[in-house]
């Protein structure tokens, strides 16, 4: 396994305070902004370059992937889009909505697991199961749309690793920060696990099914290179749940797999139901 290089951790963490309060300071003002101008919204690319030339060739390709159920979005998320650009100016950024998400997968993965991907019903789930799909096919970096690099996204990332993975304040891996190659064997496992729990559907909540908790059932800490949220990445800074799902009804995950299940039932799992009637 490649050894990150050492890095002032201290000094990183003083640099994340810095930007965190600069983001909650715009994400103050994004108040006002939205209050005079509630229907503004910026688009966010589905492809744009890099801002400066790479420097050297790399293991885990300098593409930085997000997705969103639409590329319309608020003042707070933009401007987290634009600070992650300033973070990582070597890198080509790439967007999918719900729709491009589910194309792609049609195109390059075959039919059972675009059967499974189908079955969930909630989009948070989608694009989690979406996020190790696309990377296990092109490889890059997957960034949640709340997430933001603290540290060059490029220093966080060595040329010669493989993968990295994020851990939380409780030291558990999550899944809002992945950087791998592509035809990485642990997003092999994770994808076939994901598979599994569709197919079985006796789990009812995003985080076990598709989320962190995979994760932290399937991959070994030990034997994967991680890195913590304090030393590479934030979520939250920039925005916020009213700014991100403004546009959206049901709201986050949390709140609408209480009313909606996660993975939509076969016709097989329905037919007790309909021979009880």
């Amino acid at each position: 396994m490649p050894t990150r290089p050492a890095t002032n951790k201290t000094l990183i963490v003083v640099v994340s305070r810095f930007i965190k309060l600069f983001a909650n300071i715009t994400k103050l003002l994004s108040y006002v902004f939205h209050a005079i101008v509630p229907n503004k919204r910026f688009t966010l690319p589905e492809r744009s370059a890099p801002w400066l030339a790479p420097k050297n060739d790399s293991v885990v390709p300098r593409i930085i992937w997000q997705t969103n159920f639409t590329n319309k979005v608020t003042l707070p998320v933009y401007l987290n889009y634009l600070f992650n650009r300033l973070m990582a100016p070597r890198f080509e950024y790439r967007f999918m909505i719900t729709e491009a998400r589910k194309a792609f997968i049609a195109e390059h993965y075959d039919k059972d697991i675009n059967q499974q991907y189908s079955r969930l019903q909630i989009g948070a789930a989608q694009a989690d199961f979406w996020r190790l799909l696309v990377l296990q096919k092109h490889g890059g970096v997957y960034l949640d749309i709340d997430a933001h690099a603290i540290w060059p996204l490029g220093s966080v990332i060595p040329n010669d690793i493989d993968e990295l993975y994020v851990t939380t304040r409780k030291g558990e891996l999550s899944n809002y920060f992945i950087a791998s190659k592509p035809n990485n064997p642990n997003l092999a496992l994770l994808i076939e696990q994901i598979s599994v729990n569709i197919k079985q559907n006796e789990l009812t909540n995003v985080f076990d099914i598709t989320g962190p908790g995979v994760f932290i059932q399937w991959l070994t800490h030990a034997n994967v290179p991680t890195v913590s949220y304090r030393h590479a990445c934030n979520q939250g800074s920039f925005t916020n749940e009213h700014f991100q799902y403004i546009d959206k009804k049901a709201g986050k995950w949390t709140r609408e797999q209480k009313t909606v299940a996660v993975i939509a039932p076969t016709a097989a799992e329905e037919a007790p139901l309909n021979d009880a009637n």
